[in-house]
C-alpha cells in the first residue's frame, strides 16, 4: 500500500510539476524522454542537448517535434554537416513513445544492439540510425512494425541475418545496410513499393531467389558479399533498375539481354564468374557499364559501342573489335575503351591514329600486337600479346 500510495503522489507531482512548466506533453512521453537523455551525451563539440531542459515543455527541445500531447518524430543529434554526434545507448524507453513514426541518430559513436523495444512502435515510419557504432543482430522484431517504409542502418558493426520478417513489411520503400558484418542469405522481398536496396560491404551468402526481388526495385547494391549463383532471372524481372551494382560476389551464369535495356546510368558487374557471350538486342545507352574480371566469351558487340566508358577486359572475348567502336573511340565518344587480357585478334586503327586526350584506350595481352601505343592500367602489365599458344 505504502508503494503504491508513493508512486501515485509521484504522478501527481510530476502532473503538476509539468503544469506549472505549461507542459502538455503526455506523462509516458515525458518520462521516456528524461530515460533517453540519461543514456547519451554530447560528444565534444556537440550542443544538442543543450536545450533539453526538463523544466521547460519537451516540445520545444531540439529534435523533439510533437503532435498535441505525443512525441511524434525524435531526431537524436544536430542533423547539420560535420556534426560530432553523440555517445552512449538507444534506452529501450524509446518503445515508450508510442505515437512516434520518425526515429533518427545522427553519425556519432552511439553503440550497443538495438533496443527489442522498438517493435512497440506500432507507427513508426522511418528508422536511420546509420554510421555509429550499433552492434548485436537487427530484432526481427522490426518485422511487427507494419507501417516501416524506410529502414536505414548503414555504416555500424550489426551481425547475423537479416531477418525474414524485415523482408515482410508489406510498406517498405528504403532498406539501406550497407557496412555493416551481416551473414546469411538474402530473405524474400514482399514489398510493390521497394524501390532501393543496398546490402554493400557484408558478409551475405547463397544464391539470390528469382523471385526475391520485387519489380519495383530501383537501386539495387549486392556489391562486395559472397553471393554466388545465376542471376539471369532475379535480373530479368527488375526493369525499372536505374542502379546496378553486384561487383565482387561469386554470381555465375550468363548475363541477361534485357538488363543492358533497363534505364541504368551504371552496370556494374565486375569480379565476379558469369560466362558466356553479352549479347544487348538493341544499342547500349548507359553510361558506364563494367564487366571486366569475368568469364565472358564470345565476340564483342557492336551495340556497346555506344557505352560512354566501357571496361571489358580480363575476360575471355575473342574476334575482331567492332569498327564502330574505332569511330566513337576518335571522335571522343568513348572516354574509356578498356579491352586488354582477352584473346582478341584484331582492330581496325591507323598506327598514326590520334587518340582523343581525354579518351583512354588499353589493348594489350590479346592475340595482336596493338596498332597503337596507348598508356594502359598498371594492373595490365608490361606484355603487349599474348604467347602464341594462348591464341590458336
Amino acid at each position: 500500500m505504502a508503494k503504491c500510495a508513493s508512486a501515485s503522489y509521484a504522478l501527481v507531482f510530476l502532473l503538476c510539476f509539468m503544469h506549472a512548466a505549461d507542459a502538455i506533453l503526455d506523462p509516458a512521453d515525458f518520462l521516456a524522454l528524461q530515460s533517453i537523455r540519461k543514456a547519451l551525451q554530447d560528444m565534444p563539440g556537440s550542443q544538442f542537448f543543450s536545450s533539453w531542459d526538463f523544466t521547460a515543455d519537451p516540445c520545444t527541445f531540439s529534435g523533439v517535434y510533437c503532435d498535441s500531447d505525443r512525441v511524434i518524430a525524435l531526431n537524436l543529434g544536430d542533423p547539420k554537416a560535420g556534426s560530432p554526434g553523440l555517445t552512449g545507448r538507444l534506452h529501450s524507453a524509446i518503445g515508450k513513445l508510442s505515437a512516434l513514426a520518425e526515429l533518427t541518430v545522427v553519425p556519432g559513436r552511439v553503440y550497443g544492439s538495438l533496443p527489442d523495444s522498438l517493435s512497440e512502435l506500432k507507427n513508426l515510419r522511418f528508422l536511420g540510425v546509420s554510421r555509429n557504432f550499433i552492434s548485436g543482430e537487427i530484432p526481427a522484431k522490426l518485422g511487427e512494425l507494419r507501417s516501416l517504409r524506410t529502414v536505414d542502418l548503414s555504416y555500424n558493426q550489426l551481425t547475423g541475418r537479416i531477418p525474414a520478417t524485415v523482408g515482410s513489411l508489406p510498406e517498405l520503400t528504403n532498406l539501406i545496410l550497407c557496412h555493416n558484418r551481416l551473414s546469411g542469405s538474402i530473405p524474400r522481398f514482399d514489398s510493390r513499393t521497394l524501390t532501393r536496396l543496398d546490402l554493400k560491404h557484408n558478409g551475405l551468402s547463397g544464391s539470390v531467389g528469382p523471385n526475391s526481388l520485387p519489380p519495383s526495385l530501383q537501386y539495387l547494391s549486392l556489391a562486395w558479399n559472397q553471393l554466388s549463383g545465376p542471376m539471369d532471372r532475379p535480373l530479368s524481372r527488375l526493369e525499372q533498375l536505374n542502379y546496378l551494382d553486384l561487383s565482387l560476389n561469386h554470381f555465375t551464369g550468363p548475363i541477361p539481354a534485357p538488363v543492358f535495356s533497363f534505364p541504368l546510368t551504371n552496370l556494374q558487374l565486375e569480379r565476379n564468374e558469369f560466362s558466356g557471350p553479352v549479347q544487348p538486342v538493341d544499342q547500349v545507352s548507359i553510361s558506364t557499364v563494367d564487366l571486366s574480371y569475368n568469364r565472358l566469351s564470345g565476340e564483342i558487340s557492336p551495340m556497346l559501342a555506344s557505352v560512354q566508358n566501357l571496361y571489358l577486359n580480363n575476360n575471355r572475348f575473342t574476334g575482331r573489335v567492332p569498327a564502330s567502336f574505332v569511330e566513337r573511340l576518335l571522335d571522343a565518344s568513348i572516354q574509356i575503351l578498356y579491352l586488354q587480357h582477352n584473346y582478341l585478334t584484331g582492330i581496325e586503327i591507323s598506327p598514326t591514329a590520334v587518340i582523343p586526350e581525354r579518351s583512354s584506350l588499353c589493348l594489350q595481352y590479346n592475340c595482336m600486337v596493338p596498332p597503337v601505343e596507348t598508356p594502359c592500367p598498371f594492373r595490365a602489365g608490361t606484355q603487349k600479346t599474348r604467347p602464341t599458344d594462348q591464341c590458336n
